[in-house]
């Protein structure tokens, strides 16, 4: 089976005809599907259409929020509902062909675990579109996955992906890199992506401000969750040694009587380093200091296992 899960948020009017266009490859490709609708706090009727839609095609499946939780929390719910082996996720916007499913399934099939969409040709402003790019290059950077569009919705998981990562927050939009230290092949496909046709975007420019907050977490969780000590206290001396270096030019200019304006902001500046070296090292020391009793257990993901022995009755 074949989950698909998809967040709706005032989704009234796409809801119908996306439910068909799912239903029309889903009969052509002769896939076993489950649709999971997840009314995240909608104000329209949107909760009414993903009834109706149930009660005209058994296949389909609704959850409904008390109010608006948040994207991570829709994936979250539905990840939980869905009976599949394979998971797809997609916007409920009708911006997401849904004739692009079987190339999610044959990346999957070619050795994938995750498989994220690809908008190469996007139809929204440019002042949405510049601003992704721009960020997606960023990630890339800061979590060595290269993908082209993280934060695109349209993206299919095998069921032991979603079971062994905890979405919330704004999460939702580093699940690749996620997965990828975790140790699941993550690919990329580019997918159809079409114009808005009811309706406005939900998401505004403060979203900027909890991604570059959630990025650094993720960068955290994923390159010195298991090793804080090293990531900080290499910080750390990399501060204290600057520091270091300035106070000795700090030093060398009252000896020499070299820059005498300039001694006392270089002396000072190099005292904050030294300063801001210690703590940083501190704060390494104290984070090892909290996962050490955990142990090292979640630092590895099994797989399968053979010629264990049989459990004792």
């Amino acid at each position: 089976m074949i989950s698909l899960v998809i967040p709706a948020k005032d989704e009234e009017a796409s809801l119908p005809q996306l439910r068909r266009e799912i239903a029309t490859v889903a009969d052509a490709q002769e896939l076993d599907v489950e649709v999971i609708f997840i009314d995240d706090g909608s104000s329209d009727g949107t909760w009414e259409a993903i009834r109706a839609e149930a009660e005209a095609d058994r296949r389909v499946r609704g959850i409904r929020f008390r109010r608006n939780f948040g994207k991570a929390a829709a994936l979250d719910a539905g990840f939980g509902a869905a009976r599949g082996e394979v998971i797809i996720t997609m916007d409920a916007d009708l911006q997401d062909d849904p004739a692009e499913i079987p190339r999610f399934l044959e990346a999957l099939d070619g050795g994938c675990d995750l498989v994220s969409g690809w908008k190469r040709r996007r139809h929204d402003p440019w002042h949405k579109v510049l601003p992704s790019r721009v960020w997606n290059a960023a990630v890339s950077r800061a979590t060595g996955v290269r993908l082209h569009d993280h934060n695109c919705g349209f993206k299919a998981y095998r069921r032991e992906v979603v079971e062994e990562l905890d979405v919330y927050g704004e999460f939702h939009r580093y699940i690749p890199p996620l997965a990828h230290a975790r140790g699941f092949r993550v690919g990329e496909v580019e997918v159809h992506h079409r114009a808005r046709q009811h309706g406005a975007s939900k998401y505004g420019s403060r979203r900027f401000v909890r991604g570059l907050i959630d990025l650094l977490t993720v960068v955290l969780l994923t390159k010195a969750r298991h090793r804080p000590a090293h990531l900080f206290a290499g910080w750390g001396m990399t501060a204290a040694a600057t520091g270091a270096l300035l106070v000795l030019a700090a030093l060398a200019c009252a000896i020499s009587g070299w820059l005498p304006q300039a001694r006392g902001a270089l002396g000072w500046i190099g005292v904050l380093g030294i300063s801001l070296g210690i703590h940083l090292a501190a704060i390494g020391l104290l984070a090892q200091l909290v996962i050490a009793p955990r142990g090292g257990r979640d630092q590895f993901a099994i797989v399968e296992r053979i010629g264990e022995p049989s459990p004792k009755e």
